[in-house]
């Protein structure tokens, strides 16, 4: 049975100060559990914080909201993955769709990101997911499947690599529209049937 993942993106929220606030409250109150995982996705500044609030634990885990795909270099105000993890990241974010709509991040550069997260030792979360117009035009199950296969293109051996899939419906975020357990589910199914196949198992 696979363990489930509940995954916090705090966005643009929470500086340090705020985080170890809200770290202090919730893992005062959250009793360390064996049947799910969550992660917390802070902003880069606070992921320190996070990272030394959830530290030992394996129920509660900091994670990083991106990374950029070289080790180092002249990338003003990048984070390399290396550096995230040396900064208490456990699990990278790549692909957000505020990632790919607002910064235009592309399948290939989430594909470099992936590898680069899984060359550092860091676990990954692909996102994938289609626009309201996407949606309506019948473009779903193509534009998961090529998000999917190119995002993966570039990490080898996958069936040793810990990495995981998050289905993201942009067509329901802010449009007062909801996605509903059928919608996710088709989509799980068809993503599971892929990676399968991508996989050979």
């Amino acid at each position: 049975m696979r363990r489930p993942v509940l995954a916090a993106n705090w966005k643009m929220n929470n500086g340090p100060t705020a985080a170890k606030a809200f770290m202090d409250a919730f893992l005062a109150g959250y009793k360390p559990r064996t049947d799910r995982t969550v992660i917390i996705f802070p902003p880069a500044v606070s992921l320190p914080t996070v990272a030394a609030a959830t530290s030992g634990r394996s129920d509660v885990i900091a994670g990083i909201q991106n990374i950029h795909w070289a080790e180092k270099g002249a990338f003003t105000g990048e984070v390399s993955a290396p550096m995230a993890a040396d900064a208490g990241a456990r699990v990278v974010l790549v692909g957000h769709s505020e990632r790919r709509h607002v910064f235009g991040e592309t399948d290939a550069q989430c594909a470099k990101k992936c590898l680069a997260a899984s060359r550092a030792k860091l676990a990954f979360m692909l996102c994938v997911g289609e626009t309201i117009q996407q949606r309506e035009a019948g473009e779903t199950e193509s534009l998961v499947t090529r998000q999917l296969r190119e995002g993966l293109s570039q990490t080898p051996n996958l069936i040793s690599v810990d990495f995981m899939l998050a289905y993201e419906p942009v067509w329901a975020i802010g449009t007062g529209l909801t996605a509903s357990a059928g919608d996710a589910s088709a989509i799980h199914t068809v993503l599971r049937s892929e990676l399968s196949q991508m996989i050979g198992t």
